[in-house]
């Protein structure tokens, strides 16, 4: 539906794609070095040109992947290394820290553990395949 976007534009990537009640389409696209309202819009008017309204009506919404998106791609992880991120583990465990390495394999988190009254960084590998969800989170300290 929209390969010629994608293959223009390789470092923008598809994250999400609902089609709900009444034909309505929610579309999340993420990019390497961010999203561009230009990003949605030439995505919306790709998807929008292989569509008829004659045959079914339609509501398109295409927006970038926003901070309540989950992460679902290695490369989202590079993106946002420097940034705090909670993980929550299939086994349903919980980890934050921030975000220091990425690889096609995991995520390392630098997690701050306190230890008697002392607080200690200390460097947390996850395995993507242990996630069962995981968000940025901002903190306004």
């Amino acid at each position: 539906m929209a390969d010629a976007f994608f293959a223009e534009r390789p470092d923008v990537f598809l994250v999400d794609l609902k089609i709900g009640a009444g034909n309505q389409i929610n579309v999340k696209i993420d990019a390497d070095n961010g999203v561009l309202i230009a990003d949605c819009v030439d995505l919306s008017r790709q998807i929008e040109h292989n569509l008829d309204r004659e045959i079914e009506d339609f509501s398109l919404e295409v927006a970038s992947a926003g901070i309540e998106t989950p992460l679902k791609f290695p490369r989202q992880y590079l993106k946002n290394i420097g940034r705090d991120l909670k993980v929550v583990l299939i086994d349903g465990t919980e980890q934050k820290g921030k975000i220091c390495a990425s690889n096609e394999h995991g995520v390392t988190l630098e997690v701050i553990k306190k230890i008697k009254t002392k607080k200690v960084k200390e460097e947390v590998q996850i395995s993507f395949n242990k996630i069962k969800e995981s968000k940025i989170t901002i903190s306004f300290k």
